[in-house]
């Protein structure tokens, strides 16, 4: 497999962007970039921003290809009068890895700056340091010495933002990101790619692009998306949680390096079985490595557009990333590429003959 530079500047870029649910302004900035001239673009309040082919009719069948653009992380509560900042989620974060790492905090003039969060060290723990931890016992320290100084020097306001510092490597020797917001980024990423390969195709779909909003906090963005688009069929992109490095051989379903995983269902959706099962003999007749999984956990926005106008088959392609929800991840270009190839194939061979056996 050939690594792309472009490619790998484009997965680095959105993952080091800042991003929180609702603030999802600097990934839709590197969206527009990397397919201007290929796609126009309209971008609704929920920060939900809509991707046409230039050559988009407005005429047939809706083929709708999403992803999420927002990425699990903080907001600020309040300012403790030692200046230290208290957080509430967006989305789900692990608490078990919060302690002392560094994290991103935009300010009221919309910059961004450091701080840590901090946790009761142990030394002042009185011997008897707690065994199971939550949101409460965290808060931020950008080193503010007072309530006065966060505000008035720190620049620091309740509601804004707060997400990982952590910035995105690549390993190419062996093909591999480790970085944060690989939920969804490299399903973004999956998506641009996949816009560029059907670039001047004369296809029987117009196929729309969707990057969502505030998927992390309940799958709000597509909510209004599916309004807006109507479509008659859709894709999602993931980046899925791998279960590979703690999952006994027999039951591994997602495991990095090995393709896309297209789930057969998780808590909040059944994925549409016909379209499924065509989606992974398409795979299999290709050549293109793809799993399948029963999630007993997790949900999508495929659970909404599914359910939206009077039922729509959806299939999701989950690129396998371990460790999603926490401060760092680790994701493959290898399952970056596949997942683009396959779904440009999808997008390719599938027919209004086809979607209606669905």
């Amino acid at each position: 497999m050939i690594i792309s530079a472009e490619n790998v500047s484009l997965i680095k870029a959105l993952s080091d962007a800042p991003g929180a649910s609702g603030f999802e302004d600097e990934v839709l900035k590197i969206v527009r970039n990397a397919l201007e001239g290929i796609c126009s673009f309209e971008e609704d309040k929920l920060r939900n921003l809509y991707l046409y082919r230039r050559n988009h009719s407005g005429e047939k069948p809706v083929l709708m290809l999403e992803a999420h653009g927002d990425e699990v992380g903080f907001m600020i509560h309040s300012i403790k009068p030692n200046g230290t900042l208290r957080f509430v989620e967006l989305g789900r974060m692990d608490p078990r890895g919060l302690a002392a790492s560094e994290v991103l905090v935009r300010t009221v003039d919309g910059s961004y700056i450091r701080g840590i969060v901090g946790l009761r060290p142990p030394h002042f723990s009185g011997g008897d340091p707690k065994l199971s931890l939550d949101l409460h016992d965290f808060y931020i320290d950008v080193g503010a010495r007072s309530a006065e100084e966060a505000v008035e020097d720190f620049r620091i306001g309740i509601g804004e933002p707060v997400v990982p510092a952590t910035a995105c490597h690549f390993d190419e020797r062996h093909g591999l990101f480790f970085g944060k917001a690989f939920d969804c980024r490299i399903g973004v990423a999956a998506l641009i790619s996949t816009l560029r390969r059907l670039d001047g195709l004369d296809l029987p779909f117009d196929v729309v692009g969707l990057i969502s909003s505030q998927e992390e906090i309940g799958d709000r963005g597509i909510r209004a998306a599916v309004s807006r688009v109507k479509p008659d069929i859709a894709i999602c992109y993931e980046g899925c949680p791998a279960d590979d490095t703690f999952t006994e051989a027999y039951a591994i379903q997602t495991a990095l390096k090995r393709g896309p995983m297209f789930r057969y269902m998780d808590v909040s959706v059944i994925c549409s079985p016909r379209f499924q099962r065509w989606v992974l003999a398409t795979a299999e007749k290709h050549g293109i490595p793809a799993q399948a999984s029963v999630r007993e956990g997790g949900g999508n926005d495929g659970a909404v557009i599914n359910l939206s106008n009077g039922g729509v088959p959806v299939v999701v392609a989950g690129v396998p990333v371990r460790y999603t929800h926490a401060m760092s991840c680790i994701t493959s270009y290898e399952d970056f590429d596949h997942t683009a190839e396959l779904v440009s194939i999808l997008v390719r061979e599938l027919t209004p003959d086809i979607l209606a056996a669905f």
